[in-house]
Order: C-alpha cells, then structure tokens, then sequence
C-alpha cells in the first residue's frame, strides 16, 4: 500500500534530522493518511479512501465529497478516486 493520498496526491518528502551537534543524516517525512468513508450525495453511498488529514479537512471546507471532487484536478486523483468522481458527474448529469 503505498504512502499516497488519494484525493491530493500528497506523498513521503526527504529532509535532514539535525542532531545538536549539527549531524545531518537523511529522513522522510510521510503524510498523516487515515483509512476514511465518505459520503456522496449523487450517488448515495459511502466511498473508501485513503487520505491525508489537509485533505479531510478540505473536502470539509468545499462542501462535500461530490463538490471537492468536481473542483479537483485528475492527475492529483489515484485510480479509484477518478473512477468516483466520472460515477458522479454521470449521476448529476442524469439528475438535472
């Protein structure tokens, strides 16, 4: 399972621990993931993903799953995520 968020496409970063001796040795900084269900209202289910906390709170801050994911760009998206978001776009379509 890889280290990826699947909505933002955040992933592992490298820096330096810097001991106080001023010692330099390579370490990554991963992203804080959580295995979430999120709900859609076009297709009235819950969707499982995994996703960074920023971008938990982002689907918070825009509205909700179909409205974050109507905004988000398809080559931050994994796989599942853009399979999602063409269900819903088919499913407003449809609606309206």
């Amino acid at each position: 399972m890889s280290r990826v968020c699947e909505l933002t496409g955040k992933g592992p970063m490298t820096g330096n621990n810097v001991s106080h001796a001023n010692n330099k040795t390579r370490r990554r900084f991963l992203p804080n993931l959580n295995d979430v269900t999120l709900q859609s209202e076009a297709l009235n289910r819950g969707i499982k993903l995994r996703i960074s906390a920023s971008a938990l709170r982002s689907v918070d801050h825009r509205g909700g799953l179909d409205k974050f994911l109507a905004k988000a760009k398809d080559s931050d998206l994994s796989a599942t995520a853009l399979k999602v978001k063409k269900e819903i776009a088919k499913a407003q379509t449809a609606e309206a």
